[in-house]
């Protein structure tokens, strides 16, 4: 077997394409689209290249046969940020049923990061945002992935732990139906903040749809960043989110509170869109954008799932959380645009989300482990901080 490093257009084609073999006979993976495989990989539209580094191969067998893949990460933003040690990164990891092959990828990562002064490795982990790319499957299979989350065999989770990897977080999928009840606990609290004359309520009118990046900002600096190593986003990174949103957005997915006008909590969705995606073929050529633009007129997609929960802590406890979630209820289950809702990426170390998701009334779908690696195995491996 021999590893190499992709430096050319047709080894980076052959990165992208080695799952679509890979996966030929499993009928829950959904190809995802090249371009935002490739895009990871490309400086000219990814930003942590700014700050950050990454390298991949492929692992050929000696018939010449790809037999594997994977990506090494530095990113200087979140390197020591809540670790005891440097900690890089490694994903896009797929590799036949061979535990020498996926070692050597292993070993190949590592290698590459302790010279980058890493002591440390998480994965599998995207380079950029932790929303995409971001644990390995262990449980869920029958399911299908959502929009650039990873979808991997079983027989991973056997590669990471038996390699010295262990689990620093899940994360869950949570789903239910659309219709049916909710927990009286969250009326009750949606009650209470319905009694403060200074909070509201509702979901983004389309008049307003050009103040989204500055409310996304706002509140996801105030509610998330610089806990469990989110950097803080820029109005530019906001207006680029809201920009690749907009072509599935649906308005009556956007709820938000506002306190004395200002936004201080969000319960953002989006249509599910790859249960469109899933029609193209990882390709959006004139052929792939005829059937997106033909499903998303049909309507086809009947699943929503959740991208951005959560509440300025100044406003915490104050039953903002049942408000959002009730005010959803009241405008989505009437319409019945939607059949069915999932909730992506709930960390483990987020109590109060998971208790949340909870009332909703949503069981977890699918579970994600993002593990980490210490170079250093005499010294002491601590899990993920719980949020307060």
């Amino acid at each position: 077997m021999k590893i190499i490093e992709v430096t050319t257009p047709q080894l980076a084609r052959e990165f992208v394409v080695f799952p679509v073999h890979l996966y030929r006979n499993e009928p829950a993976w959904i190809r995802p689209l090249d371009n935002d495989v490739e895009s990871v990989f490309d400086a000219e539209k990814n930003k942590a290249f700014r700050h950050g580094q990454c390298i991949r191969w492929i692992m050929k067998n000696d018939a010449g046969e790809t037999i594997g893949r994977v990506a090494a990460f530095v990113n200087e933003k979140i390197v020591h940020k809540g670790n005891d040690q440097p900690t890089g990164g490694m994903g896009f990891f797929e590799c036949i049923h061979d535990r020498t092959a996926a070692f050597m990828l292993f070993d190949q990562c590592k290698a590459w990061l302790q010279s980058k002064g890493m002591e440390a490795m998480d994965g599998p982990v995207n380079f950029g945002s932790r929303d995409r790319w971001w644990g390995l499957l262990i449980e869920g299979f029958d399911r299908e992935p959502n929009y650039q989350c990873n979808y991997n065999f079983p027989y991973y989770k056997d590669f990471f732990e038996a390699y010295g990897f262990q689990v620093y977080f899940y994360q869950f999928t949570y789903a239910r139906s659309i219709q049916g009840p909710l927990s009286p606990r969250l009326q009750e609290k949606a009650d209470i903040a319905r009694r403060d004359p200074d909070y509201d309520f509702r979901y983004l009118r389309k008049d307003e749809m050009d103040k989204l990046p500055e409310y996304l900002m706002t509140v996801y600096n105030k509610a998330w960043a610089n806990r469990s190593e989110n950097p803080e986003i820029t109005m530019a990174q906001a207006k680029m989110l809201v920009k690749q949103m907009k072509p599935i957005m649906d308005p009556k997915l956007l709820y938000f509170g506002f306190y004395k006008g200002e936004p201080v909590s969000f319960f953002l969705s989006l249509p599910e869109i790859n249960q469109i995606f899933k029609y193209v073929n990882g390709k959006l050529d004139w052929l792939g954008k005829l059937k997106f633009i033909w499903h998303t007129f049909r309507r086809t997609n009947k699943k929503a799932f959740g991208i951005l929960f959560g509440v300025v802590p100044e406003h915490q406890g104050k039953g903002l959380d049942g408000a959002m979630i009730i005010n959803a209820r009241d405008v989505l289950q009437p319409e019945q645009r939607y059949e069915q809702y999932e909730m992506n990426w709930i960390g483990d170390f987020n109590p109060k989300m998971i208790l949340v998701v909870e009332q909703v009334g949503a069981d977890v779908s699918k579970r994600h482990a993002t593990y980490r690696k210490l170079f250093d195995e005499t010294r002491p491996f601590k899990r993920a901080p719980i949020l307060k």
